[in-house]
C-alpha cells in the first residue's frame, strides 16, 4: 500500500444523540494521512493537474490557505515531486506552520487583519508576476470532484443508504459541493446542510465570503439549508465533542457538530452525518482547548 492509498475510507462513528430517534454520526477526517478532510482534494488537484500536463514535475505551485489545505498540499506536493509555496494569514497556529514546513513547503505569511481574501489575491499576483502555477482550490473543479469520488460514496456505503442529512462546514465549499452531487444522485430527498459563521464572526475553516471572493465552484442550489454558527458556539461544541464524544477536532468541526445536534432536536427521526474536519492537536497552542 502507498501513502495515497490511505486517503479516504475514514471511520464514521456514532455519537450520543440529543434525540434518540435521530442517529448522529461524525465522519473522522482527521484519520487521513496529513490529518484532515483536505487530503482528498489536495491530492486530487495536484495529481489531476500532473496527469493533464498542466503542471510538470519540479514546477513551483503557489496556493492560498487558512491551514488544513496547506498541510495537505505540502504533503501531496512533496510526494508528487512539485514545489509548494503557501500563502496564509499570520494568525495560523504554530503547529500548522511547522507541519507545512516539515513536509517541505515554503510559507509566506500575510497580515491576519486582511483575512484569507488578501492571501488569495497575493497568490494570484505571484502566479501572474512570477509565472508560478496556481491550483486555485476555490475555483478548481478537481476540489469538489475528490468528494464526489470518495466522500459521498463512503457516506452512502457506510450508512447503507440510510443517511437523511449531511452537515458540513463551508470554506472552499468543495466538500459540500462534491458530496451533495453524489448523495442527491442516490436519493434526492437527502438534505444537505451547510455551516457558515454569523455576521462579524471569524471561524477557521468556515467562511462567509464577500461576493467578489465567493468560490466559483459553489452552487447554492446544491445546499438545501445554510445554518449560521457563532465562534463562541463552535468552540463550545468542539470542547463538548472532545469531552463527551471522545472526538478531538478543530473549531470548524465544532461548528458542524453544533448545527448537527440542533438539527437532531428538530427531527422526529433521521440519520445525520457531519464532517469532523481535522484533529484537535492542531489547536493546542491556541485557546480552543
Amino acid at each position: 500500500m502507498k501513502l495515497f492509498d490511505t486517503i479516504g475510507n475514514t471511520p464514521m462513528v456514532e455519537l450520543t444523540s440529543p434525540n434518540p430517534p435521530v442517529r448522529l454520526f461524525a465522519k473522522l477526517e482527521g484519520n487521513n494521512p496529513a490529518g484532515s478532510v483536505k487530503d482528498r482534494p489536495a491530492f486530487n488537484m495536484i495529481k489531476a493537474a500532473l496527469d493533464r500536463g498542466d503542471i510538470k514535475p519540479g514546477e513551483q505551485i503557489v496556493e492560498a490557505t487558512s491551514g488544513n489545505t496547506g498541510i495537505a498540499l505540502a504533503m501531496a506536493a512533496g510526494q508528487l515531486g512539485v514545489k509548494m509555496l503557501l500563502i496564509m494569514p499570520d494568525n495560523a497556529t504554530p503547529e500548522r506552520v511547522k507541519t507545512m514546513k516539515a513536509y517541505g513547503a515554503e510559507i509566506e505569511l500575510t497580515p491576519a487583519a486582511k483575512t484569507i481574501e488578501y492571501s488569495r489575491q497575493r497568490a494570484l499576483d505571484l502566479s501572474k508576476d512570477m509565472g508560478y502555477r496556481i491550483l486555485n482550490q476555490f475555483d478548481n473543479p478537481d476540489n469538489w470532484k475528490a468528494h464526489y469520488k470518495s466522500t459521498g460514496p463512503e457516506l452512502w456505503r457506510d450508512s447503507q443508504g440510510a443517511i437523511t442529512h449531511f452537515v458540513s462546514a463551508m470554506g472552499t465549499t468543495g466538500t459540500i459541493m462534491g458530496t451533495s452531487r453524489f448523495l442527491k444522485e442516490q436519493n434526492s430527498k437527502i438534505q444537505i446542510v451547510g455551516a457558515q459563521p454569523t455576521e462579524g464572526d471569524s471561524i477557521p475553516g468556515i467562511r462567509r465570503w464577500s461576493p467578489e471572493y465567493l468560490p466559483k465552484i459553489f452552487e447554492p442550489s446544491r445546499v438545501d439549508r445554510i445554518e449560521e454558527v457563532s465562534r463562541e458556539a463552535a468552540e463550545a461544541a468542539a470542547r463538548r465533542l472532545a469531552k463527551e464524544g471522545g472526538v478531538m477536532a478543530g473549531v470548524s468541526s465544532g461548528g458542524a457538530y453544533h448545527i448537527a445536534t440542533n438539527l437532531a432536536r428538530e427531527l422526529q427521526e433521521g440519520f445525520i452525518v457531519f464532517i469532523a474536519c481535522d484533529r484537535g492537536d492542531r489547536y493546542l497552542s491556541g485557546d480552543l482547548y
